[in-house]
């Protein structure tokens, strides 16, 4: 298997919280960009939703409302995993 290699430039802040970042994790920069390009093939693009302009977000009137959309929102879920 031939093997190629994949670089960019960054700001240093940038990735410097990067490389901390991927400390936590228990990897490297280079695994987590391994990871991203495998994952990105895997979907055909992107692995999460990219957008050019962010969603509409609206708050809830009432602390009841927020409770209701909750609990219908989990009740969903357990639903789907039956």
């Amino acid at each position: 298997m031939a093997l190629k290699q994949a670089a960019t430039r960054i700001d240093a802040e940038q990735y410097e919280l990067f490389k901390a970042t991927t400390r936590q994790l228990g990897t490297t920069p280079s695994d987590a960009i391994r990871m991203f390009i495998y994952s990105f093939n895997d979907c055909g693009g992107f692995p999460y939703e990219v957008r050019t302009t962010r969603p509409v977000v609206e708050a809830f009137e009432t602390e009841r409302d927020a409770t209701r959309f909750a609990t219908a929102l989990s009740l969903g879920v357990l639903d789907e995993a039956r």
